[in-house]
Parts: structure tokens; sequence; C-alpha cells
């Protein structure tokens, strides 16, 4: 399978998905996640429609943003990684949005160094796994309200990666309390659903959904 025959099986997905859930396609947003992944294999996602690109590290983004640009291919760049305080300088010159805000600490310096209110979502580990960065649910409405008091900071919604499930029925209550918490605190965006669960993730809301494997095969 080509990417662009990949990208086509995937839309459909997403248009059946939407369709279950009663919502409409252009609720949702295909970030291609390229992480390990090369220019080519990026141009080729991005001549065949996909202009939401996402990666996962700033030192891997950063030459082929540069390289890509320079050819003239400019998607909107999403930082989907943990994101380390001293790269933050670089990812707010390169990336157009962070998905990944897991602490209070790293919202701060962002605020501290972006010129502009600058779009981001917080991470939230919804199952609290020890190896998942991110919020715990309880916290999220103190850090939104901390955050709402930061220049330059503009908090768009949240974001979650769900725990790896042979089923994603088994995982679907972590999307839905993450758009229960979402919905009271009046945010916009759901970062939610990957590969395997991306469709149960769309009929609990999800509004951005990170797929890799499926558009660019295996790493």
């Amino acid at each position: 399978m080509s990417i662009q025959e990949n990208l086509s099986r995937i839309r459909e997905r997403v248009e059946r998905a939407c369709l279950k859930a009663g919502r409409s396609p252009d609720e949702v947003t295909i970030v291609a996640i390229s992480k390990t992944f090369g220019v080519a294999a990026i141009r080729e996602a991005y001549e065949a429609g996909m202009h939401d690109i996402g990666e996962n590290r700033v030192q891997e983004a950063e030459p082929k943003i540069a390289e890509l640009a320079a050819q003239g291919v400019r998607p909107t760049w999403h930082m989907v990684g943990h994101l380390q305080t001293n790269k933050i300088k670089t990812a707010l010159n390169i990336f157009d949005i962070i998905h990944s805000v897991d602490s209070l600490r790293l919202a701060e310096a962002i605020s501290r160094h972006a010129a502009r209110p600058f779009p981001v979502l917080l991470e939230v580990s919804v199952a609290g796994e020890a190896s998942k960065f991110g919020f715990s649910l309880e916290e999220i409405p103190s850090a939104v309200e901390a955050m709402c008091w930061l220049p330059n900071l503009d908090v768009q919604g949240l974001m979650t990666v769900a725990p790896v499930a042979a089923d994603p029925e088994e995982v679907r209550w972590v999307f839905r309390s993450l758009r229960e918490v979402r919905d009271r605190l009046g945010l916009r965006h759901l970062s939610m659903g990957m590969t395997d669960d991306f469709e149960v993730a769309i009929e609990e809301g999800a509004t951005l959904v990170r797929i890799g494997r499926a558009i660019f095969g295996e790493r």
C-alpha cells in the first residue's frame, strides 16, 4: 500500500466512525505521526493532502522541518512527544501546536519564551500508568485555572495516550473520562486515539487523532 492509499483508507474509517457517532468528519483532524520517517515519506503524505504532521522529538523534527520548508512543504506541525525544558525555544520556533504540556512548570517555561499566545494541549495520564507523563484527571481543573493567568499560553484542550489493549473497547472509558473533563472546562480539543484505537476515540469525542503506522507503515 502507498501512503496515499493508506490515507484514503484512514479517511474512510474516520468518516464511518463519525457517522456512527453522529458527528461530522470536519470535526476530526488526522495528524500523521512521522516519527522515524524521512522527508520523502512526509512529502508524499503532504502531497496526498495530509497537512497536519506530528513529531515526537525536537531534535529529530528540526532538520526535517527545515528541509521540507526549503522545498515549499509547510504543513501544520504538531509536537506530540515529551518536551524537555531545554528544547522549548526550538520547539516554539518550529512547531505550531504542542500536545504534550505535562506540568505547570513546563507551561510556565513555554509562557516565558513564547512571543505570542502559543496553542497547547495538556497531557493527561487518565489511567495513571507510571510510564506515562501528564496530569491526573483530578489535577486538570486547577492546572487549567493556573494557566489561564499565564501570558502567551493558549490552552486549547487535552491530550492522552490510552493503555495498550487487545480490544479498543477496553480503553473506551479513558477517552470518555477525558471528554467529560474537557466538556466541564469548556475547552475545544481532545487529542486522543492512535492507529489501534482511533475509531473508539472519535466516537467519544476526539478532535485530533494521531496516526502513524496506519499511514506510513511499520517503523
